[in-house]
This record gives structure tokens, sequence and C-alpha cells, in this order.
């Protein structure tokens, strides 16, 4: 009994360290935005599955798909933010969950494209459709708004307020081409990976002669001014709350 009460004081002992942790840990997840992101995503799952136990038909399926890629660039941005925090000298670690981010990165606002899907589809009234594509391409823009708000700080930390801009401005435009490249060209963001000539054939086609690809300038203009406005309210919303990557 005396033994069994010196292993219980000794598991405790190893427990008060984590439990002194996790105030930090959750003001680092707050300040990622997880939880407000984490009921959103439940929400969205909700509306999906009862749309299916509904209708008995898997329409839509691939709104869940491209929502778990949405969170692919937010968890490369907390992997980023939490490095930094263990090692805020080696800035050149922070390079490996960088770059998968900025690669995924266009998987979160891609989701606002699968409104080209919306069609009557009975017996689930049409409203019903446009609030489940909403509340999905909702959650995936404010992933992508909460891991570039995220990115943006870490940049600011090692190099200065203009140049985070700057590389806002950067990881916005080449977002927006990356969902040209994925709605019209049927590109993933893997395929960097996989085939990378012929992503960057189909890339370096328009870039080159812009005119004649009035789609690819007209999208790619349109949608970063569109992820750029909502970039900017988040960024006047949270304007007096410190990021603490």
């Amino acid at each position: 009994m005396i033994q069994w009460g010196l292993q219980t004081e000794k598991a405790q002992d190893r427990m008060r360290p984590m439990l002194r942790k996790l105030p930090d840990l959750n003001r680092f997840l707050s300040n990622q935005f997880l939880y407000p992101l984490l009921v959103s995503s439940l929400l969205a799952g909700a509306f999906f599955a009862f749309r299916v136990a509904y209708s008995g038909r898997w329409y839509y399926d691939n709104l869940p798909w491209n929502l778990f890629l949405a969170w692919v660039p937010y968890f490369c941005s907390v992997w980023a933010a939490a490095w930094y925090r263990l090692f805020p000298q080696r800035w050149w670690i922070l390079l490996l969950p960088g770059v998968l981010w900025l690669v995924f990165f266009p998987n979160a606002p891609y989701i606002v494209t699968d409104f080209y899907h919306l069609e009557k589809r009975p017996p689930i009234p049409l409203w019903y459709d446009i609030g489940l594509i909403t509340i999905f391409a909702w959650t995936g823009c404010f992933l992508a708004i909460a891991s570039l708000r995220t990115m943006q700080s870490l940049v600011r930390r090692r190099a200065n307020g203009f140049v985070s801009w700057i590389f806002v401005a950067i990881a916005l435009g080449l977002s927006a081409i990356g969902v040209y490249l994925g709605r019209f060209e049927r590109w993933n963001s893997w395929d960097l990976f996989l085939h990378p000539d012929k992503v960057l054939r189909d890339l370096a086609v328009p870039l080159m002669s812009p005119w004649n690809n009035p789609r690819f300038v007209g999208f790619s203009l349109m949608f970063t001014l569109l992820l750029l406005a909502i970039y900017l309210m988040f960024v006047s919303v949270t304007r007096g709350r410190e990021l603490d990557p």
C-alpha cells in the first residue's frame, strides 16, 4: 500500500510540469485561432452528414476532402510557429514547413470555387446546398487567412513589417494562380512534386502570353483581390490582439 502511494506521488510529480504548460499551450492554440476553426469545420461536417442521411446520396462528397486539404497549410503554419517558439534563433528550420505551407496554401481558398458545381439536386432544396457550400468555403477561407496571419507574423519577426506585407501580397497572388491551376487545369498541390515539368508548362503558357489567356488573368486578379479584401478585414478586426507565433 505504501509502495502504491509512493508510485502515485511520483506520477503526480511527473504530471505537474505538464499541467503547468497547459495554459501556455491553450494560449498558443488560441493565437492560432484553432478553436473557432474547429467549430466551423465540425458544423460543416454536420451539414454534410445531414444531407447524406436525408437524401441517401453522396453529392458534394468533394467538400469534406477539400476541407481536409484546407487544414494542411494551417497545420504547416502551426508547425512553423511551434518551431519558432522552440528554436527562435534557428530560422532555417522554418523553411520546410514554410515551403509546404506555400505549396498547399491554395487548397484552403479553393473551396470557394466549389460553387461551380451548384445545381438543383432533389430532394435537397437548393437553398440548403447554397448554405452547405458556403460553410465549407467560409471555413476554407479562414483556414487560409489564419495560417497566412501566422506566417506573416513569423516573417515580420525575422524581417520587418514592410517585408511581411510584400510576403502577403506574393502569397495571395501565388495562391490565386494555384486555385486557377486546380480548378481549370485540374492539378493538385502534390503534382508540383510528382509532375513539376507538366505543371510549370501549363503555368508558363498563360504567363508568357497573358493577352491570349484572359480567363487566367481575370481569375487570378479577381481571386487575389478577393483574398486580400478578406485578409485586410481579418487583420483590422484582430489588430488589437497580440499574435504570438
